[in-house]
């Protein structure tokens, strides 16, 4: 699964960072996650393509996460697009969503399918199983769980060969976890590899269904608009700071946190952003719009956008 930050700033766009806005690509299939001002046109700057957007996960109503949407749906529609798309959000959003493109006279000659979702809620976008989990600011919020399926394992042919099985279907019985005569597929098929699973928390005060929800998880993307040093304002406006972004890394195992939203006030210290998270959980990151990574189940790495 690649991982594409398009929007990485707090509330308010600067000359660096644009507002939340996310994209994970798995095979061709892009899900975008929030969709604040300016989403559109950072996209069309990115090596993804927005006609390859399969559905939106939006986590709350805020301006910062939502304004982006009446301009990329209806450039799509400008753009020729047919295919339905599923938008889904928190309690309220497909209301605010209709209204949103009523007043912008927000017409698309596809089909737009808002929906409310709540937490416990789980749903495919085509290979791909999303899963809905509570957050805390303040607002009706949630947070996005999005999972690429387990691969098979790998099967051992020669070892098959040795033990009598040919070429051809009975082979394949085995990868598909049938016995072929005395030979079971534990004696020549891996495990399963589990597929690729990113958490993003959208913006929210440090929860435990935060934790919860991230358990094993490959990448934990949290929002980290504060610093320790802020914390009261943190409590105060619902937010997390970049220590307790990591303290949540830390109990739920992940093996990467990924750090975003961070307020404009550190700009000229941003380091010291990550190096208070990298203290409680080494493998952080503090990205940056169009910093772009690729996700497997033995590395992270970043690539060139």
């Amino acid at each position: 699964m690649e991982i594409l930050f398009l929007g990485t700033g707090a509330s308010v766009p600067s000359r660096d960072r644009s507002t939340s806005c996310i994209a994970l690509r798995s095979g061709s299939d892009i899900v975008l996650m929030d969709c604040g001002e300016g989403s559109q046109r950072q996209i069309m700057v990115s090596p993804f393509s927005f006609m390859k957007i399969r559905a939106i996960l939006i986590t709350h109503l805020h301006g910062d996460h939502i304004l982006g949407l009446p301009g990329l749906l209806q450039t799509m529609s400008l753009m020729g697009r047919s295919e339905p798309l599923a938008i889904f959000g928190p309690e309220g959003f497909s209301k605010a969503l209709g209204m949103m493109m009523s007043a912008t006279d927000g017409d698309t000659f596809y089909t737009v399918e808002p929906r409310d979702v709540a937490p416990g809620d789980s749903f495919m976008v085509r290979s791909l199983r999303v899963s809905v989990f509570s957050t805390d600011h303040g607002v009706p919020s949630v947070g996005f769980s999005v999972s690429e399926p387990d691969l098979p394992g790998k099967l051992d042919r020669e070892k098959a060969l040795s033990l009598g099985i040919k070429d051809g279907p009975d082979m394949a019985r085995l990868k598909r976890g049938e016995a072929v005569g005395n030979v079971r597929p534990e004696q020549v098929v891996g495990p399963v590899q589990k597929g690729v699973r990113v958490i993003y928390t959208g913006d929210t005060l440090r929860s435990d269904s935060v934790v919860e929800a991230s358990r094993g998880a490959d990448v934990l993307i949290h929002e980290s608009t504060y610093m320790e040093g802020d914390s009261v304002l943190a409590k105060e406006h619902f937010h997390s700071t970049s220590r307790q972004a990591a303290e949540s890394a830390v109990e739920a195992g992940v093996r990467c946190l990924m750090l975003t939203h961070v307020s404009g006030r550190y700009d000229d210290v941003r380091e010291e952003v990550l190096t208070e998270a990298k203290e409680v959980f080494e493998e952080s990151y503090l990205v940056n719009d169009f910093d772009h990574f690729d996700v497997s189940p033995r590395s992270i790495r970043t690539m060139s956008s």
